[in-house]
């Protein structure tokens, strides 16, 4: 202990001369006193004259300190971020002697910022010099704090040295002193003894120690000497297997140590011969690495170089290469590694071979995502774009390595990454080297045509090309291209976008005859588009309202649906109860067609009124059910899929377009999906287009689609249409009913309602020319019940009304 001390007197009073910081003001002004007198004795004017203008002077600075110190506190309160003034601040208040504010300066940068190790020291000593070393606990929580942001050799070092020389307990060598240093000694050589450069300071300054506790032992205590012993040799063993800038050095102190401890060895000789062959083997290795890492550690170590010059000779060294080298063979997953390995090839001057080989290996491994290929294709170009710029190096690079990795990643990633800003960043770069590196026009636009076909949907794509052409003044190419792209649909707002673009490129670089082309080719696509956003605005609001309505509507169809089954289940007496109601009422709707007979006079205006009444009990039952189909453009589907939803067939008519509307038919009991639909489109046109797609496959069946005609159908009552009963002149029944009529009728939801008030007319037939409405359960005026003895029920005929009056008239 006490051999350290001898040597680190020296520091000793550096350290004396620390602790008077706060003072060297005074000081100053003491010295500066005392020369005065001096001068003052040997020429009293002169003086004078000094005193007053070092007067005028201090108090001039006082001032603008002052003024200094309230304009940075004033910046510090508005913008606390600001790291300079934290550093001028504490630089003044240092400078005034101003001790709590400086403290407080110091704890208010170190909340927001790391200090630098230089500032931590000079916090420690400032501190230091005004406790006594008894106090010494805050300040070593000083360092720690210091050596907890940074790994600082000289913090390190100054940390050590005020606990050796400030510590009681270890400065006596006492035990509890002895174990705090040799722990803080061990944690120095952890943290920071690997360090190539300055890490040796840490190791010699702990052999250093322990040589001086070896002093401290007792000659006659030869167990514990030789246990000392053996401490200091295996510290010199630790130190030696590991590579420092001054490894010969070390050898030469331990070979000398050993020499005094009465071993023989060549303490002059910088071999390794004499000492145990482990110790040299570790040596050896550690020499070995030291050099690969010397001329490295020459260029970083080297002063008057700018900090990005010291990266740069970093990342060119030897061991970081290999470092990336095992990190891609042990993680060959991780893009980012491999991007950063080209790099640092890149940077270390490797060959175009190597450089190549190690890109192959990364194309050929897997990454999570597509991103990661991206970046890794763009960084092998960026290289070779480089290289062939500056032509570096010895290989003689072409453009040609730069049109293959580009095609390269294009046939990997454009099945992957279609209409997205990857696959137009890739062309685009493409495309600008093509004509700069390159100079040839006829491959960017090459480029450009090749994203356009498989991105034309991509408005950016479009963009991108008429940009590269105004850029080198061909307007008329540009033009052309706004021709062929204005029409187009993209996404959003970019079809009204590229309209207006157009006529704003027209106004600037052409003609007033262009300007009028392009207003006539744009104004009525405008127009168009704006009527298309009228239309999808009116359906979505259509959809809210389905959406809010559609509970309402299936709690009214519970409700009919609990009627008809408490209908089936009521007893015979009340079904025979219903069936005269309903026959009261036929025969009051004959009463009141005979009574406008009467009235008119004659049977002749009998029989006309009598069919006007007819005819407007079919209109008005059955026109707001044929209303709605007779005045829309609609398709039949069948055979869909049960699984089929409303998008799905609105995707496989996105090509046709102009569907305004989809309604898939459910079972009414199961909600189920019968496989049929109602498809309506705004016109003809697009029908036809629509009908034109008959037989193809959507969800794995061929999908039938007609056009629908409810006039022509019959429904699953028995009611005809309108049309059909006008139809049937010669009093033959209609026709067997369609697919697409029969399944209307079985209550499906998109079947349209009849008003509450005609509910006893859904089950009527027709039957013949002049038939009135006979309900389902009511046999009708004319027919007669069959007796003993009469003839079968099924040779009987309905009577028409001719005869029916005939009949009356008798009667």
């Amino acid at each position: 202990m006490k051999l350290f001390l001898a040597k680190e007197e020296g520091k000793k009073s550096e350290a004396k001369e620390t602790r008077m910081d706060f003072e060297k003001s005074s000081v100053s002004i003491k010295d500066d006193t005392e020369m005065a007198d001096d001068d003052t004795a040997q020429n009293p004017e002169s003086s004078r004259k000094l005193s007053s203008d070092s007067d005028s002077s201090d108090s001039e600075d006082e001032a603008e300190q002052t003024q200094q110190l309230r304009a940075l506190e004033s910046d510090l309160s508005t913008n606390p971020s600001n790291y300079d003034a934290h550093v001028l601040y504490i630089k003044l208040l240092r400078r005034r002697g101003e001790i709590e504010k400086l403290r407080e300066a110091r704890e208010n940068m170190n909340v927001l910022f790391p200090l630098t190790p230089a500032m931590w020291v000079e916090w420690a000593k400032d501190e230091a010099s005004l406790l006594n070393d008894s106090d010494s606990e805050s300040v070593e929580k000083l360092y720690e704090r210091g050596i907890s942001e940074y790994l600082s050799i000289p913090l390190w070092r100054e940390y050590l040295n005020y606990v050796l020389q400030h510590d009681p307990k270890v400065c006596d060598s006492s035990v509890d002193g002895v174990s705090k240093a040799r722990n803080l000694f061990e944690r120095a050589v952890t943290a920071a003894a690997l360090h190539v450069a300055q890490g040796s300071q840490i190791w010699d300054a702990y052999t250093q120690f322990e040589q001086s506790i070896l002093l401290t032992i007792d000659q006659s205590d030869i167990q514990a000497k030789e246990k000392q012993v053996q401490r200091i040799r295996s510290i010199f063993h630790r130190q030696l297997s590991i590579p420092f800038a001054n490894m010969k050095s070390t050898l030469l102190s331990y070979k000398a140590w050993e020499v005094e401890q009465g071993n023989s060895l060549d303490s002059e000789s910088d071999n390794v011969v004499g000492i145990s062959s482990h110790v040299a083997s570790s040596y050896r290795k550690a020499e070995e690495m030291y050099n690969a890492r010397a001329h490295l550690e020459e260029h970083i170590t080297r002063q008057g170089i700018s900090e990005s010059e010291r990266y740069q000779h970093f990342m060119a060294g030897k061991v970081v290469k290999d470092v990336y080298s095992r990190a891609t063979r042990k993680c060959p997953w991780v893009g980012e590694l491999w991007v950063r390995y080209l790099l640092c090839l890149e940077h270390g001057l490797a060959s175009e071979k190597e450089i190549s080989a190690a890109f192959e290996k990364s194309v050929q491994c897997t990454f999570s995502t597509l991103e990661e290929y991206l970046d890794l294709f763009l960084t092998r170009v960026d290289g070779l774009r480089r290289r062939l710029s500056s032509a570096r190096g010895d290989d003689v690079l072409n453009y040609s390595l730069i049109r293959e990795s580009f095609q390269q990643a294009t046939d990997y990633l454009s099945p992957h990454l279609k209409n997205t800003d990857g696959l137009l960043r890739l062309h685009a770069y493409w495309a600008c080297l093509e004509l700069k590196l390159n100079n040839n026009l006829t491959a960017a636009r090459g480029v450009w045509g090749s994203l356009l076909k498989t991105c034309g949907s991509m408005l950016e794509a479009w963009q991108g090309y008429i940009a590269m052409e105004i850029a080198l003044g061909h307007i008329n190419e540009a033009r052309a291209i706004y021709k062929r792209c204005y029409s187009k649909r993209f996404s959003g707002t970019g079809s009204e976008d590229i309209c207006h673009a157009w006529l704003r490129f027209e106004r600037e670089f052409g003609t007033l005859d262009d300007l009028d082309h392009a207003v006539q080719k744009v104004m009525p696509r405008l127009e168009e588009l704006q009527l298309f956003r009228l239309e999808q605005e009116s359906k979505s609001l259509t959809e809210v309202t389905d959406k809010r309505e559609r509970p309402l509507k299936k709690t009214a169809s519970e409700k009919r649906k609990s009627g008809s089954i408490t209908i089936d289940e009521q007893s015979p007496a009340k079904r025979q109860k219903s069936t005269q109601n309903q026959k009261k009422l036929h025969e009051k709707e004959n009463t009141r067609g005979l009574k406008l007979a009467e009235a008119n006079g004659g049977e002749e205006k009998k029989g006309k009124v009598e069919e006007q009444v007819n005819e407007q009990l079919v209109k008005d039952t059955y026109s707001s059910k044929t209303r709605l189909y007779t005045d829309q453009c609609t398709a039949f589907a069948s055979n869909l899929n049960i699984r089929a939803i409303d998008e799905d067939l609105k995707q496989f008519f996105s090509d046709v377009g102009g569907v305004t509307a989809i309604r898939i038919l459910h079972d009414k009991f199961t909600g189920k999906s019968r496989g049929l639909a109602y498809v309506d489109f705004k016109d003809e046109e697009h029908l036809a287009a629509a009908l034109a797609k008959n037989k193809q496959m959507l969800l794995g069946k061929k999908l039938s689609i007609t056009r629908s005609n409810p006039k022509r159908g019959k429904r699953e009552s028995g009611a005809l249409t309108t049309s059909e009963h006008d139809s049937n002149q010669s009093g033959i029944e209609g026709s067997s009913a369609s697919k697409e009529s029969v399944e209307i009728s079985k209550g499906s939801s998109v079947a349209p309602q009849v008003p509450h008030s005609r509910k006893h007319f859904e089950s009527i037939q027709l039957k013949g020319k002049n038939t009135f409405a006979v309900p389902r359960n009511v046999k009708p005026l004319g027919w007669t019940t069959n007796k003993p003895g009469t003839k079968k029920e099924e040779d009987e005929k309905p009577k028409s009304n001719d005869e029916f009056r005939k009949m009356f008239m008798k009667s």
